[in-house]
């Protein structure tokens, strides 16, 4: 049986719009709790990210991977959106995703495919 897929027009970019506010508020809520040890978590997490000898775009395809091998699909979000903002284009992400699948095998398949391969025809093609 055939599969349709979903428009990916307005609608995903409302999905994607969504979902980082959705993160955001998420994101200050936890912190606005007060307590050191996630403060601390979400500082860790944030200097993880930050250029060094490898550079953000390296570090973000490494948390996608990570992510999707993971099963965790917020943050195969988050890192598909980081993706996007450091430029990547559609044929990294897609061979990134090929990466995850074959580390993770056919468990990682499914979070790959759920709303994943959308979220990538919002990169650029490349050139």
């Amino acid at each position: 049986m055939a599969h349709s897929l979903p428009d990916t027009g307005e609608r995903m970019s409302d999905l994607l719009n969504d979902f980082q506010s959705f993160r955001t508020d998420l994101h200050e809520e936890i912190l606005g709790c007060g307590h050191l040890g996630i403060k601390r978590f979400f500082a860790l997490e944030h200097q993880a990210c930050q250029p060094g000898p490898l550079g953000t775009k390296t570090k973000e395809l490494l948390g996608l991977v990570a992510s999707a091998v993971l099963r965790c699909d917020n943050r195969s979000s988050y890192h598909l959106v980081r993706c996007c903002e450091h430029g990547w284009q559609r044929d990294e992400a897609i061979d990134v995703l090929n990466v995850a699948i074959v580390v993770g095998e056919s468990i990682s398949t499914p979070h790959v495919r759920r709303a994943r391969m959308r979220k990538i025809k919002n990169l650029k093609p490349a050139d």
